[in-house]
């Protein structure tokens, strides 16, 4: 960044009523005390996780609603905003505080520009690995899918980065929605002597043989290292189950134990859960399983600033989520002395492509795969007034443009749009291309539907998924916000009771009622069943519908009326 654009983003921040850090916002002394990482012990670990396939540099808002119910009222990971700042002592527009919550998106996001990138991303790994020898780095999965060009290669695409990223070990959940023959064909092929994919709870359906490696043994300056796998418990639930016919998941809590054991057994005298869990199933585990030193945790997208500590039975182990989007990258060193660890140290580095240049290589690669695609990934399909976003318990702006569309083209009454937490964001005054749709669309059964639909047969649906979200045991909870809803209003009390959250459903400000049949919209459905029930992709939908409008107006959400969440500092 010149001087010129300097002074020209401070004239914009300024005009927003924007405070911010100037110093900050320059490129070379940010990186300087933001990346200034010291080695610190002997054992190194690095962790990334939910990049969901995104190669280049992006906007990413975070959560303003992600509530904690019962027990996880006010702990991590449900805090939002100024509550998760003052929690972590994380000082108000800096970049750390942009990278960490929604406040002031879009003006820091002028300021401080885009996160992510494999590039900025790989940068930063070589700068950590440069002082810290055998460090090791950790996919957390959730990487071969949430792009086109990983959807159209299959996800060959992310393969290649990662390979030349150097990952070294990987468990997985949406890597699952390709089909399990090519999921092992990458396994057996692609991976085969470079990467380790471990994951301890997928077996056989018929005579429960493991699918993968539970867990692998590394040795680092001296000190055997034990990395256990633990893919998305509820994959068959989660996405569609003919996708992985013959394996079975779950959370496998006593084969877990067993698995820890059997590390410690062959001499590991540090052990390293890699977890697509979600933090919420982890803290729970953590609790429960002895003989974790950490967990370094995925699926819910929480960027945490610091691992919370948890006490059981073994010790202490420590229970981190780093994120999204390759916005993050976790770093964790252990100081191991006479076959115990004495301390620890953890940095959660947001990965800022102004702050760190790009790897020539991989800047390379990614122009390589994306060529061929360059074209039709460039359409601009329309205009875009106001900020998009996907990422809250209830909705969010691209949410509500997606079920805005699909009513409108279907003729629905009533649309439904699943609670995905992948997704980039946009800028006010963006085109929205291709490519953006793609980016909240693109998986392997991204086909729409059309039901009738009862109003009890409504309520059902909406009771189950606010089930998945907040039932107060996390075990329970099988991943994912709640359903997007167009056109239907309704009210719902979070800690209510199984069955009796949601409340005052209307169509038009009329009740629904329940032997009433209803148009319904919808698209990626997971139930038995669906795979010959195909209408067009989601995106030709939605895109059609942008072609039309071309100028898109600032979505008004659609967001339940909310009970009993006064104070919670899960809400902004």
């Amino acid at each position: 960044m010149n001087r010129r654009d300097f002074l020209q983003v401070m004239a914009i921040a300024a005009a927003g009523g924007m405070q911010i850090d100037a110093q900050a916002a320059l490129a070379n002394p940010a990186a300087d005390k933001l990346y200034d990482l010291p080695r610190f012990g002997n054992v190194h670990l690095m962790h990334f996780t939910d990049c969901h396939a995104q190669l280049l540099p992006l906007y990413f808002r975070e959560p303003s609603v992600n509530l904690g119910i019962a027990a996880a009222f006010g702990k991590s990971p449900h805090l939002v905003g100024e509550h998760l700042l003052r929690q972590f002592g994380i000082k108000a527009n800096t970049p750390e505080a942009h990278a960490f919550s929604c406040l002031n998106f879009e003006q820091a996001a002028a300021t401080y520009g885009k996160v992510g990138g494999f590039a900025h991303l790989t940068t930063l790994i070589k700068r950590i690995k440069g002082n810290r020898p055998g460090a090791l780095l950790l996919d957390g999965g959730d990487t071969w899918q949430g792009s086109a060009t990983a959807l159209w290669t299959q996800g060959q695409d992310m393969v290649d980065a990662c390979l030349q990223m150097g990952v070294n070990v990987m468990t997985a959940h949406w890597e699952m929605t390709l089909g399990d023959k090519r999921v092992k064909h990458i396994v057996e092929n692609d991976f085969k002597g470079k990467v380790d994919f471990v994951a301890q709870n997928i077996q056989t359906t018929d005579f429960g043989d493991p699918v993968f490696e539970a867990f692998v043994m590394k040795e680092m300056n001296g000190v055997p290292v034990a990395i256990i796998g633990q893919a998305f418990p509820y994959t068959p639930i989660a996405n569609p189950r003919y996708m992985v016919p013959e394996w079975s998941f779950g959370i496998q809590e006593e084969n877990m134990q067993k698995t820890v054991d059997a590390a410690r057994a062959k001499g590991a005298k540090v052990v390293v859960l890699l977890s697509h869990n979600g933090m919420d199933v982890d803290l729970k585990m953590a609790t429960r399983v002895r003989g974790i030193d950490a967990i370094l945790g995925g699926h819910t997208h929480d960027g945490m600033p610091a691992p919370v500590i948890v006490e059981n039975g073994g010790g202490k182990t420590l229970v981190t989520n780093a994120g999204s989007n390759s916005k993050f990258l976790g770093v964790l060193d252990f100081d191991v002395k006479e076959g115990r660890i004495q301390g620890f140290q953890y940095r959660l580095l947001p990965v800022f492509a102004n702050f760190l240049p790009a790897d020539a290589e991989m800047q390379a690669l990614i122009q390589k795969v994306r060529a061929p695609y360059a074209a039709k990934l460039g359409e601009k399909l329309a205009m875009t007034e106001g900020t998009l976003y996907r990422r809250g318990n209830f909705n969010g702006s691209f949410d509500q443009l997606i079920v805005d569309a699909l009513m409108e083209v279907k003729g629905a009454e009533i649309a439904f749009s699943p609670g995905f937490r992948w997704g980039t964001s946009l800028l006010p005054n963006s085109a929205i291309t291709m490519e953006h749709l793609m980016d909240q669309t693109a998986t392997t059964y991204s086909h729409t539907t059309m039901t009738e639909m009862s109003g009890a047969a409504i309520k059902t649906v909406l009771e189950d998924v606010a089930d998945n979200l907040f039932n107060p045991d996390p075990y329970y909870q099988q991943g994912g916000d709640m359903v997007r809803v167009g056109g239907l209003t309704y009210a719902i009390e979070p800690a209510a009771g199984m069955g009796k959250r949601i409340q005052d459903m209307r169509l038009n400000g009329q009740p629904l009622t329940d032997g009433k049949a209803y148009k319904v919209a919808g698209w990626a459905p997971v139930a038995e069943g669906a795979k010959g029930d195909k209408g067009e992709p989601v995106w030709d939908v939605v895109a059609q519908w942008l072609r039309t409008h071309k100028k898109i107006s600032p979505r008004k959400l659609n967001t339940p009326r909310l009970i009993g969440v006064a104070g919670n500092p899960g809400l902004v």
